[in-house]
């Protein structure tokens, strides 16, 4: 095989990746705001959400990815299974939901950027709520605002959603956008791993071409 094809075959890889790990539709219409929040109202689960607030996310989608901050109480001991009653962890009960949402959210380029046990209280806070006593937090990547209101009305989930109310006795969750971050994310690591690949391919087909091996 050519280098120069090596290569063009790892870019063109990666503009795969970007086709699929970037959002091209640009952001939410007025038409598909509706659309969604139709589609909330007609009995998917949503928590307590407020609908206006959810709504004046939409109507200002820029088009870009997003990380949802995530606060996650799991209940403490056993809790029973929602569907046969037996006693499990919290971490069981809930897999009946993440395990399905996790593979919807990765076909969708959607991920988890962060995942982590809290180890303490609030350490530096004033006038917020008292500290129900998280236990983990999470940043979860969104492709795009479209994307998250696809999963969260996918009517897939309403049976798993029982599974997550009887894990989590309370949760917060808050869209943010990036604004400084040290840490490589997939668009980096799938170019260097490509890029790798590439180069030591291209090393062996030199070495290959050497007179006498």
């Amino acid at each position: 095989m050519n280098i120069l094809w090596l290569w063009a075959a790892a870019l063109f890889i990666y503009l795969g990746f970007l086709g699929w790990y970037q959002n091209w539709q640009g952001p939410l219409t007025p038409e598909e705001v509706e659309h969604y929040m139709s589609r909330l109202t007609e009995g998917t689960p949503n928590g307590t959400t407020d609908p206006a607030v959810l709504r004046r996310f939409l109507e200002k989608d820029d088009g870009r990815e997003f990380f949802m901050l995530n606060l996650v109480k799991l209940h403490e001991g056993k809790v029973p299974d929602p569907q046969t009653g037996e006693l499990k962890s919290s971490q069981e009960i809930l897999s009946g939901y993440t395990s399905a949402f996790f593979k919807a959210l990765f076909k969708r380029a959607g991920h988890p950027a962060i995942a982590a046990r809290i180890v303490g209280g609030h350490v530096d806070s004033w006038n917020v709520a008292e500290n129900p006593g998280w236990t983990i937090m999470g940043w979860m990547r969104y492709r795009s605002r479209r994307d998250a209101m696809e999963l969260v009305t996918d009517p897939a989930f309403k049976d798993g959603h029982m599974f997550k109310v009887a894990a989590i006795p309370a949760t917060f969750s808050v869209p943010t956008s990036p604004m400084i971050s040290l840490m490589a994310g997939p668009r980096i690591w799938a170019a260097l791993g490509l890029g790798l690949i590439a180069a030591l391919g291209s090393m062996a087909l030199l070495l290959l071409r050497q007179p006498g091996t």
